[in-house]
């Protein structure tokens, strides 16, 4: 054998190498983004970001979301918490969500905190859980 002949035999090994790994880590990535955006928790999202009156005052009606939803999902022993990162499609504008979300007892998702960025680049806080909606009369000397 010649040498060309053996540079080309290494070098389709190589290729073949490269292109397997690549898609097994590909299938690992894609398997986790399906898993993370099928999950309960991106489902609550959702359903949050659709109704919220705030979000659809400054994008319109909610029409769908972007096909990859980011983030992540801990649940240890019954209780865990996610984040959602996903891209809001409405009537007017896109813009790109966040949504905390708690677990406990085994429950449901609930919303801790969600948040948007606007097409000013704000973030436009859509649910604070430190802020209550209760007047609070000053008492001034």
């Amino acid at each position: 054998m010649t040498t060309k002949k053996i540079l080309l035999i290494v070098g389709a090994v190589v290729v073949v190498l490269v292109v397997v790994v690549a898609l097994f880590v590909g299938g690992i990535v894609g398997i986790a983004l399906y898993q993370v955006a099928n999950s309960e928790a991106a489902a609550t999202a959702r359903e949050f970001l659709r109704k919220n009156e705030e979000l659809k005052a400054d994008i319109g009606e909610v029409k769908d979301f972007g096909s990859i939803v980011t983030g992540s999902i801990n649940v240890v022993d019954g209780n865990g918490q996610a984040t959602m990162n996903l891209k809001v499609i409405g009537a007017d504008e896109t813009v790109n969500a966040s949504v905390h979300l708690v677990y406990v007892n085994r429950g449901e998702w609930r919303v801790s905190a969600a948040s948007y960025v606007n097409k000013d680049g704000q973030t436009i806080s859509l649910l604070d859980p430190y802020d209550s909606k209760l007047l609070v009369p000053l008492l001034v000397a």
